[in-house]
């Protein structure tokens, strides 16, 4: 995401102007974006037009437009943002007041004004603009005829590719319709890294599976590289890193990247961090409990006695329509920082927010246990959701 201008007031009304760049732009701008914001934007419009004869023709016209927001609709899968509203500046196609949806696309410029800009709003903006925060993992999560090709991104999963392959079961004698239907599977799973995996970008590739599979997979591709001279996967070779997984299924994911050799291996990622982090909340919750909360009432009481050492909030708690709400979960995030305590923002399309979405969607490790707090105060959480 590149920031072309940012004009905040004093009192925190103001409006900035962006590119997204890339498909993941497009998940931060979703996080962005509110009711009752102001989006100006280059969109296209069918209009009418009467020639002098009287006859009706129409044709589609670019123009820029200022929607008063109404509904958002984002495409997890395409990384598509649609954005529907109000017309509500003076143009010459569109009435004041008339609907129209604006599909935001890559690599042009969008205004978007609020007026309130709050610090989660604006902490996301530093994020996005950040060249160093970028989709840096890869992972094959596989078994026999199933392998599941994910990128990891700081902000979401993406599937990228499904490869499903039935494998005949070796047979007394004669292995060679087994042997020949896992060659195939293990090219299926080599062109799919190959199409979708973007090698510049990419600092690991963690391939994991049940059993032997990731070994006979990783000596199939080097065996076809060397027969290909394919120069991508020869000079990439160090960045594969074999790792167990109980199943090939996507939710396995989230068992490799708590594994303690990835997670040192990526230490620099935010998908790493947020992993160990709900980890630690889990051991805390297990072993001390008093140390671990869960539940917005119950973790807002432990920051009034300033004891939150680390917060896990899910970023889907933070498009909550409901000003007021919003608002409660954006004064939990400052009085945590300003307690010197580190807020950690989990993506809900990460396996680790799904999870934390389980549980609220917040919760905190404390720095000292807190007990006797009263059950009924937590009614809150579970209406929030």
């Amino acid at each position: 995401m590149k920031l072309l201008h940012r004009d905040i007031e004093k009192d925190n009304a103001g409006q900035v102007t962006l590119i997204p760049e890339e498909a993941e732009d497009m998940w931060h701008t979703y996080n962005l974006l509110q009711q009752g914001d102001s989006l100006r934007a280059s969109t296209i419009r069918k209009v009418q037009t009467e020639s002098t004869t009287g006859s009706v023709g129409s044709s589609r016209v670019r123009t820029t437009l200022t929607l008063c927001v109404e509904t958002i609709d984002f495409d997890t899968q395409a990384c598509q943002l649609r954005v529907k509203g109000t017309n509500i500046e003076e143009n010459q196609y569109v009435k004041m007041g008339a609907y129209h949806t604006i599909e935001l696309e890559l690599n042009r410029k969008f205004t978007l004004a609020k007026k309130s800009w709050d610090s989660v709003v604006l902490a996301r903006i530093d994020e996005a603009c950040d060249p160093t925060q970028k989709a840096d993992v890869a992972a094959v999560v596989m078994q026999e005829g199933l392998a599941n090709l994910v990128l990891v991104t700081p902000a979401m999963t993406l599937l990228r590719a499904k490869v499903e392959l039935t494998i005949p079961r070796k047979r007394r004698g004669s292995c060679t319709q087994h042997e020949k239907a896992l060659e195939r599977f293990y090219d299926a799973v080599m062109q799919a890294i190959l199409r979708h995996v973007n090698f510049d970008v990419v600092k690991c590739i963690l391939v994991a599976s049940p059993g032997f599979v990731k070994d006979q997979f990783m000596t199939y591709l080097y065996k076809e590289a060397v027969r290909h001279d394919n120069k991508v996967l020869l000079e990439n070779r160090p960045k594969f890193m074999m790792v167990h997984s109980s199943s090939g299924h996507k939710y396995s994911l989230k068992e490799i990247l708590s594994d303690p050799t990835v997670t040192n291996r990526l230490s620099d990622t935010k998908a790493a961090g947020e992993v160990k982090a709900l980890e630690d909340f889990y051991k805390m919750l297990q072993h001390e409990p008093n140390r671990a909360f869960y539940g917005l009432a119950h973790v807002e009481q432990a920051a009034d006695a300033l004891a939150v050492d680390t917060l896990l909030v899910s970023d889907k708690l933070f498009r909550h329509q409901d000003v007021p709400t919003r608002a409660r979960y954006v004064h939990l995030v400052d009085k945590v920082r300003d307690s010197g305590g580190i807020v950690r923002i989990f993506s809900s399309l990460h396996v680790s927010g799904e999870q934390l979405t389980q549980l609220s969607g917040v919760a905190a490790i404390l720095r000292f246990p807190i007990a006797d707090i009263s059950e009924g105060e937590d009614d809150s959480s579970s209406e929030d959701d």
